[in-house]
């Protein structure tokens, strides 16, 4: 099995753990770290009922974005982990900002053992984490044991339209992605697309020039280290390139097969 700082930087697209005790410092200006709390909810308002008894497990949840917000409007029980402290420590200190402090626990841990322990949930959250767990099948049949009955699993991520010639290492096909799902028993059940959404494309801009500055800001202070921060600015930039053109970014539900 991979090390904690190995499926971090998987879920942060970095390849070079030196990167790792700067990410606070560089993402400092986002709190959304790749999903959209609003089209979250608003999927989970399609596809469950009786939200007040909901439980939520938020894994990777990031600076806690998700969660808060989703218990902010649903007023339901959210549990977030995540393996970096400082995001941990902030996502508390939002939690409580926003009021929702005694619905919103959030630990610091590897979220790979910590399902093992973990009970059952009506929505499991992944957020932008990338395969932490491994492919579709295998993320799915380890989480399948966390799922309550008429639970569903969302999931933010990305896949390679079938009719494209455009290639990634760690990018499905749609069918391919499909297949997985299906042969665990799961089936999608709904997607939101933004691929192709102007202001998402011009969000991608601001969040790059955002980490762009923060690492020249960091070049600056650690000019030893300049080539990490520069490496790092390189891989991101291209996975933003990615996203704009060859990735079709979805938040997509999967839920059991009836």
């Amino acid at each position: 099995m991979r090390t904690v700082e190995e499926s971090v930087l998987t879920a942060m697209d970095c390849t070079d753990s030196k990167i790792l005790p700067y990410l606070p410092y560089i993402l400092q200006d986002f709190w959304e770290i790749g999903s959209d709390p609003e089209v979250m909810i608003t999927l989970i308002k399609k596809h469950q009922t009786n939200f007040n008894n909901l439980k939520v497990l938020d894994l990777g949840c990031g600076k806690g974005v998700v969660s808060i917000n989703i218990a902010k409007q649903m007023n339901c029980k959210c549990y977030g982990i995540d393996a970096i402290p400082e995001f941990i420590s902030f996502s508390k200190s939002k939690a409580d900002e926003y009021g929702v402090s005694g619905l919103c626990t959030f630990e610091v841990g590897d979220i790979r053992e910590k399902v093992k322990a973990l009970g059952k949930y009506d929505v499991i959250i992944l957020g932008a984490i990338g395969q932490v767990f491994g492919n579709y099948f295998e993320t799915l049949t380890l989480l399948n044991n966390n799922l309550k009955d008429g639970g569903i699993i969302i999931i933010d991520d990305g896949y390679i339209e079938d009719e494209s010639s455009f290639r990634h290492d760690y990018i499905f096909s749609k069918s391919d992605l499909k297949k997985q799902i299906s042969d665990v028993g799961m089936q999608l059940i709904d997607e939101v697309n933004v691929s192709g959404d102007k202001n998402v494309t011009e969000n991608y801009d601001t969040e790059y020039n955002n980490l762009l500055k923060r690492c020249q800001e960091l070049i600056v202070k650690y000019p030893d280290k300049a080539e990490v921060f520069i490496n790092y600015c390189d891989q991101q930039k291209k996975e933003y390139e990615n996203m704009k053109n060859g990735i079709t970014c979805s938040t997509m539900v999967v839920k059991r097969k009836k």
